[in-house]
């Protein structure tokens, strides 16, 4: 399969260069060209099936094409080796807890998925010369869970930058802690300077002749595109519990990424009525459903922090997959692409004042813990849903990696799982840097 620019400029290029550049040239991200729809069988024998076995089958569909069958299977199978269960908390809403991880947050499945396809190609492809540099901003826990996935991996270095005072204490230390082949910068400013730098990065020639670059952020494909497994899986479970009609999936949205995947799945064929995004203060999406303008603006800093993006990078991923993609015969406007998005997604946002109220409200009237992110979802599904609808929102870290934030609010202790315990034993090793990008060009140029 061939993979193309959002920006429509750059040439197709092999999954192998999508992974592994992970910026297209003219800064676009990169699409793949179809989207393979899977075979009514699999819907109807999957509520039998494991998180490893469905998600292998949605794998094939993505990547089969490009790598052997034996070699997915065993990235897929190797990758998730935890459980993702979804969980009840009432009689028409559902937990899908994605934190039972290695790093305890929903991305250890596109880390690990990616930590291992880009090593199986950084092999094979001669101009990486054996070696990538991985490049990565984080708002919390996509540092965690890519410095822990590509922790020890042979041919590939990570950089990961966040912002000072911006990331929680458990979470600073899952990747300030590591050493061997992962740095730690800690960036004076907010999410959107990491992400900038590391896109400046990616478009600098002397960098790029230098040093082999790719970033393990959810631009790139290798990292979102899995996250589409447990979406599949999900239904599963609902299915196996007999709630599979009217499913509607609420996604805590901050970078994109998360909700894209699903609705890559929802093109797959995944019977779901519809998705809802959720959004903390930065509600760059939620205005655009609004208003259809898309309007991205300083990051605000919430109790949500792995949501305070002001500028999403996968909203041009969601307008292109509504667009049509590849597949349409003519560009269509605006505002169709518009009306496309907004028949399959509604929106909601909250502000800190709302999502420590949803959290409190979790607990006492469904005697369940909420993460703050987790929070917006659940209750954008409190709100948002209508009669003989079963909703499942996405708790996407443990609320333990938030224990100071959350246990004040809920007015209880947090166990802290000792998956996590054992991070905050370690010492931090992050080395400052300013928002400049010259700054970091020189300290990539002296220390890669």
């Amino acid at each position: 399969m061939k993979y193309y620019s959002t920006n429509r400029i750059a040439p197709e290029v092999t999954l192998s260069d999508a992974v592994i550049k992970g910026l297209a040239p003219d800064k676009g991200l990169y699409m793949p060209e179809r989207i393979n729809p899977l075979p009514a069988s699999f819907f109807e024998r999957m509520q039998d099936m494991t998180l490893q076995e469905i998600s292998f089958e949605v794998a094939k569909a993505f990547f089969g094409e490009d790598i052997p069958e034996a070699d997915l299977k065993q990235i897929v199978y190797d990758t998730l080796q935890f459980d993702i269960p979804l969980v009840k908390v009432n009689e028409q809403i559902y937990s899908l807890e994605l934190y039972h991880g290695p790093t305890c947050a929903f991305k250890d499945v596109g880390a690990r998925f990616m930590a291992r396809l880009l090593s199986y190609f950084v092999k094979q492809h001669p101009s990486t010369k054996g070696n990538v540099h991985v490049l990565v901003a984080t708002s919390g826990d996509t540092g965690s869970a890519v410095a822990n996935g590509f922790l020890g991996v042979p041919g590939i270095d990570v950089t990961v930058l966040y912002p000072k005072g911006k990331v929680s204490e458990i979470q600073e230390k899952q990747f300030t802690t590591l050493g061997q082949n992962i740095t730690a910068l800690e960036v004076d400013g907010v999410f959107d300077d990491c992400q900038r730098l590391v896109k400046e990065a990616f478009m600098d020639k002397e960098l790029n002749d230098k040093f082999f670059l790719t970033s393990a952020n959810s631009i790139n494909v290798a990292r979102f595109l899995p996250q589409a497994f447990y979406y599949f899986y999900a239904y599963a479970q609902l299915k196996k519990a007999g709630k599979a009609d009217n499913v509607v999936i609420c996604v805590p949205s901050g970078n994109f990424g998360n909700i894209c995947a699903g609705l890559f799945g929802a093109k797959m064929g995944l019977p779901v009525k519809r998705f809802i995004a959720s959004n903390n203060a930065n509600d760059i999406f939620f205005q655009y459903l609004a208003d259809g303008h898309y309007n991205p603006r300083a990051t605000q800093a919430t109790l949500a922090n792995a949501m305070d993006v002001g500028a999403p990078s996968n909203f041009a991923r969601i307008v292109n997959l509504y667009g049509g993609g590849q597949q349409l015969k003519r560009e269509i406007t605006p505002e169709e692409a518009h009306e496309a998005i907004c028949r399959e997604i509604s929106g909601a946002t909250y502000n800190d004042e709302q999502i420590k109220k949803a959290m409190q409200s979790a607990l006492k009237n469904d005697g369940y813990v909420c993460d703050p992110h987790g929070a917006c979802g659940y209750q954008a599904l409190v709100d948002g849903l209508r009669a003989g609808e079963v909703g499942v929102f996405l708790e996407t870290a443990h609320p333990a990696k938030f224990k100071d934030t959350v246990e004040p609010i809920i007015g209880q202790k947090v166990e802290i799982p000792a998956t996590l315990q054992k991070f905050m034993n370690g010492t931090k090793q992050s080395l400052p840097m300013s928002g400049e990008f010259a700054d970091f060009k020189a300290f990539l140029m002296k220390n890669l």
